[in-house]
């Protein structure tokens, strides 16, 4: 008789247990579902003349043509740029991106920082190294970027003459 009254609680104290599991999820909601995170990468070179002729590059420094996941082009508007004296040259900006990504068309703004060893840097000439770092903008989206957050990453390959590029977008 007493094995079962113990048998009993524990009964009751599971069917409780599971009462109390469903109320917190009924009443709290279900947690929130991770964001969708995508890694991209591809190559981008320095636009050809009239390759990138968005309205949206309109007074742009240069723009760079994108390959792979991302398809188009990269306007970069130049704010702030500098050499030091032992030729690492610094440059900030923002940039908007126009043109695809699985076959939608779309925009995104980033900002971004340069940073380069030249053998000359006034001149850029000779150079050694060059990565940057492109934060993209909340909020900045549009069509299939609607809602992006994320990065993208860039490191010269300066035998090639290319950047290639890697990242993630994160809706």
């Amino acid at each position: 008789m007493k094995k079962n009254i113990i048998k009993l609680f524990g009964y009751i104290n599971s069917v409780i247990t599971l009462i109390l599991m469903i109320s917190v999820f009924a009443f709290a909601g279900l947690p929130e579902l991770p964001a969708q995170l995508e890694q991209i990468g591809g190559v981008s070179f320095y636009a050809a003349t009239g390759e990138c002729v968005n309205p949206e590059g309109i007074g742009s420094t240069y723009a760079l043509k994108k390959t792979g996941d991302l398809e188009g082009c990269l306007y970069t508007f130049v704010e702030s740029a500098n050499c030091t004296s032992g030729g690492v040259y610094y440059e900030r900006g923002v940039e908007t991106f126009v043109g695809l990504y699985r076959g939608n068309h779309g925009t995104f703004r980033t900002t971004y920082n340069f940073e380069a060893k030249y053998q000359n840097c006034p001149n850029f000439v000779g150079e050694k190294v060059g990565r940057c770092q492109h934060p993209i903008v909340k909020g900045s989206g549009t069509g299939v970027f609607d809602g992006v957050n994320g990065r993208i990453d860039m490191k010269d390959d300066v035998q090639a003459g290319s950047f290639p590029y890697r990242g993630h977008l994160l809706w």
